[in-house]
């Protein structure tokens, strides 16, 4: 599904981690404040609630290299609605894989900033708007790594590098404020909006209606919604009226 002007995408986000759909304080391993069997079960119950679009990450990919592939194609068959797909995608020939697996859109990380080739490679072969690079801050600097090595650049930095390299859009997510369930800062939002001329999906911090509202208004094009959804502090129904733009 691509990025329309005059909507927001609201995403729910369904993370594997052990064969269950977790949900993690600061990405750290272990602080599951979330486990639920059969993440597909989960992926479905979101779309019969009117979900456009799934987020889905594979922390097994990202933390120990173990890519939770069957799990993958279990949403893919259960699920009618595009996917966007991201974790551990460590080489071209696995993101290719995942690719023509039909996700809707892939999010690459580490494998990106590192080599930024493989940007251009995947975009020019299955099209940039599948191609999405992940920027995740930390203190206004991108971690990779799975968050655990930080890298001397700011998200407004590599963004035009990235769109440059045939990106189509960007994953932005701020750890400072990941999974704690306490709201978002607005400021590093605004600040990447302003820097490039690509699509902008957040994630991070989502708590309350209201900060579904204040994203709408930046224009950021979605949002991802995690830990609010699973410990029932938002309600899906309701964030869905903020799908259409606020004028």
């Amino acid at each position: 599904m691509s990025f329309k002007k005059d909507e927001m995408l609201i995403m729910p986000a369904v993370d594997i981690k052990n064969g269950k759909c977790v949900q993690l304080v600061q990405g750290e391993p272990g602080s599951e404040m979330v486990e639920i069997e059969n993440p597909e079960k989960v992926a479905k119950h979101w779309e019969d609630l009117g979900a456009k679009n799934i987020h889905v990450i594979d922390l097994d990919g990202t933390i120990n290299g173990v890519a939770s592939f069957d799990i993958i194609k279990k949403i893919l068959k259960e699920v009618s609605v595009p996917i966007q797909l991201g974790g551990g995608i460590r080489s071209v020939e696995y993101a290719r894989q995942l690719l023509d697996l039909d996700i809707e859109r892939l999010i690459i990380g580490t494998m990106g900033i590192q080599n930024p080739e493989t940007i251009t490679e995947l975009s020019n072969e299955y099209g940039s708007d599948r191609i999405m690079i992940s920027l995740d801050s930390k203190d206004n600097n991108v971690v990779i790594k799975g968050w655990q090595e930080k890298i001397d650049k700011s998200p407004e930095e590599l963004s035009q590098e990235f769109k440059d390299h045939g990106a189509g859009s960007i994953l932005f997510t701020n750890v400072d404020v990941e999974g704690l369930l306490g709201g978002f800062y607005t400021e590093p939002v605004e600040n990447l909006k302003k820097s490039v001329d690509l699509p902008i999906v957040y994630s991070g911090g989502i708590t309350t209606i209201d900060d579904i509202k204040l994203l709408n208004e930046s224009g950021v094009e979605g949002v991802v919604i995690g830990s609010a959804l699973y410990t029932d502090k938002i309600d899906l129904t309701e964030a869905l009226r903020y799908q259409k733009r606020i004028i």
